[in-house]
């Protein structure tokens, strides 16, 4: 495929129904035109030709494939009602138990979340909620996960379907990633995306009535935070943030370089006067030590320095720190 097929595995996409109409007129297709609608053969619409060339599929009715569909939601439904059932039994004695506390719990404002797949779970249905704004604060973005992008893209787009819009903050490293370019080439809507140096702990806030944050550093443990006064607080930091970042966007704006130094060079060098090493510099700024290293031996040639100490007593001299080069 030359792009991500991303819509949901119920739905039939603009390509995959203007080539089941070919396969309806002509009574079959070349297995190969699938290639940019796989969401006919996942649907059933289209299957191979019994001892027939396997190079060629021919579509099933219609109302074969609907119908089969309807009763395969039906089951899912059934199968949710059964278990909301074993649910409501399994956890009445309990209520009972715990009847004088049930009020106060009945609206918990601070749900941890146990695993990732809870985690996706609870954000896929507090997005599919949402009808104005999400927030979000992305330290870093995965390449190696895309099954994970392309769920998160049809919520946010879908978000933005409605009428919605999308605020991203990352760091600065991530502003050139293919992933990242890709998905705000795709993405229709109000959309917009800026970055920093540095940046909090990942943050999602839908609609300013749910929040979610890490409850654990590998981020297999996440907190679900519903508290108005928490949810304020997240608001504030990241509006606060999102004045002092670099759009990058709809429209990218570059950060300037000053006196040879570029941006990059100027955090790191706030570091390094800090007394933070390689390892905890490349952290913060989101890129790997070997990366952090080569922009710290550019600095120094920069600003002539010949050792670690000198290097410090250099930045402080140049004064250039005291430089502001963040674009609002």
């Amino acid at each position: 495929m030359t792009e991500a097929h991303t819509h949901g595995a119920d739905e039939l996409c603009e390509a995959g129904q203007s080539l089941y109409v070919r396969a309806l007129r002509a009574g079959r297709v070349r297995a190969d035109d699938t290639d940019e609608a796989p969401c006919l053969v996942g649907l059933g619409l289209l299957q191979p030709e019994i001892g027939a060339d396997p190079g060629w599929l021919r579509p099933v009715a219609p109302a074969s494939v609907l119908h089969r569909l309807l009763r395969r939601s039906a089951e899912r439904i059934a199968d949710e009602r059964r278990r909301e059932e074993r649910l409501e039994t399994a956890f009445a004695p309990l209520i009972q138990l715990d009847g004088s506390h049930a009020a106060a719990t009945a609206n918990p404002t601070l749900t941890v979340l146990g695993d990732r797949e809870r985690i996706n779970q609870a954000i896929t249905e507090a997005m599919a909620d949402a009808t104005d704004e999400l927030l979000a604060i992305q330290p870093s973005v995965n390449p190696r996960s895309p099954e994970a992008h392309a769920v998160a893209f049809v919520r946010d787009q879908a978000l933005l379907d409605r009428g919605g819009r999308i605020r991203t903050l990352y760091q600065h490293t991530q502003r050139h990633l293919p992933l990242v370019i890709s998905r705000y080439e795709q993405l229709r809507g109000d959309a917009e995306a800026r970055t920093l140096d540095e940046v909090t702990e990942r943050l999602l806030v839908i609609d300013r009535q749910v929040a979610f944050i890490p409850a654990s550093r590998d981020r297999n443990l996440a907190l679900e935070v519903r508290h108005p006064s928490l949810i304020d607080y997240f608001v504030t930091v990241f509006d606060r943030l999102w004045h002092l970042a670099t759009p990058m966007y709809p429209e990218a704006v570059q950060q300037p370089s000053l006196n040879g130094i570029t941006p990059r060079q100027r955090a790191i060098a706030g570091l390094l006067v800090d007394g933070h090493t390689d390892a905890v510099i490349a952290d913060r700024l989101g890129m790997n030590i070997r990366t952090a290293r080569v922009h710290i031996a550019k600095l120094a040639a920069t600003l002539g320095s010949e050792s670690r100490a000198q290097l410090g007593y250099l930045i402080a001299e140049s004064g250039i720190l005291k430089q502001e080069g963040v674009a609002e």
